[in-house]
């Protein structure tokens, strides 16, 4: 009897695990659109223009997952979120992923009820200063003011740098990025400090870019990455592997533009990726066709770093630690079989 009310417990648990896991995947296909938590204005990450179109790399993980999903990578819409509303747009099931330039942290992971799905961007803080003023270091920043956006991890990482290398500084703190770099370009602050990709981003939106310089500090480790509610498991499953399908595509030297000829492809490992045999696309509940489409309608990592940041953007950010793996970089796709 014990055995078998143990038995009805463990299945009650795992209907009940099904029914959480399929949640936001089935809301996303009724609905025909998904819903993904943006920057309101990031450079070369996610920024709309004046008619409303967004551009960037984590527009384009977005545009990658309803790609996946909904076979059609147009079916989204942008929400435009500061630092602030992001956590309570996602928990509130405002949106149904958060992809904007989001540092995967501890507690976020556990206390705040997310869960951090892939690493879209390695990153980490910097400082941009006047070239006038002649500083080459963070650490000659002793008794400096700094423009920072207030409630993020750059704040608090800001602090611990200071405070451990004992320099003195005083913080002008601001609840809004794009006020803080105004406060900054104005003079108010000797400078100003984000994530290093962030600092490229923003020192082109400056009236005289030239003035300025993004210094070669790096204070902290800011892997950016996609986030969704915790307890939706097919969910996060979705919203990661359409990430590892770009890095794995680009390791395979599939691309946008010869998609349909590697269908004809011999290797095992490309036919299972783009849905030619296998059945890879059903345990995530999508159509075995999910990273073809990726691939075909958005592009590979490597097509979707340049474009948005890298050398074929005004970013011109090299890859560095976003490099694949097996190029000295962090990026690395599980197999998809």
């Amino acid at each position: 009897m014990l055995k078998f009310a143990a038995g009805l417990l463990g299945l009650a648990a795992c209907v009940g695990a099904t029914g959480a896991q399929a949640g936001t995947l089935d809301t996303v296909k009724s609905r025909g659109q998904l819903i993904c938590g943006a920057n309101t204005a990031l450079a070369g990450f996610g920024i709309p223009d004046s008619s409303g179109g967004w551009t960037g790399l984590d527009v384009d993980y977005c545009r990658a997952i309803a790609a996946a999903v909904l076979g059609d990578p147009t079916k989204v819409k942008f929400i435009p979120l500061n630092a602030k509303d992001r956590f309570p747009a996602l928990q509130s099931g405002e949106v149904d992923v958060l992809i904007r330039n989001t540092t995967w942290t501890t507690s976020r992971d556990s206390n705040q009820g997310f869960l951090f799905a892939a690493t879209d961007f390695y990153d980490g803080q910097g400082f941009m200063v006047r070239k006038k003023q002649n500083v080459s270091s963070a650490k000659e920043l002793d008794g400096a003011s700094i423009c920072v956006q207030q409630g993020t991890t750059t704040e608090l990482n800001l602090a611990d740098y200071f405070r451990s290398n004992n320099i003195k500084y005083d913080s002008v703190a601001f609840q809004d990025e794009d006020v803080a770099l105004k406060a900054f370009e104005s003079g108010r602050c000797d400078a100003f400090t984000t994530d290093s990709s962030g600092l490229y981003a923003e020192r082109i939106r400056l009236t005289n870019p030239d003035d300025y310089m993004v210094l070669p500090d790096i204070i902290s480790k800011e892997p950016l990455a996609s986030a969704v509610r915790q307890g939706d498991d097919q969910w996060f499953n979705v919203v990661r592997w359409s990430f590892y399908a770009m890095l794995n595509a680009e390791e395979a030297g599939v691309t946008s533009k010869n998609a349909d000829d590697m269908l004809k492809s011999q290797d095992p490992n490309i036919r299972r990726m783009l849905g030619v045999e296998g059945d890879q696309g059903k345990g995530l509940g999508l159509d075995n066709k999910w990273a073809y489409n990726i691939v075909k309608m958005v592009g590979n990592y490597g097509e979707i770093f340049d474009k948005n940041v890298g050398d074929g953007s005004a970013l011109k950010i090299k890859r560095g630690q976003n490099a694949l793996w097996n190029k000295g970089g962090l990026q690395y796709g599980p197999p998809i079989r």
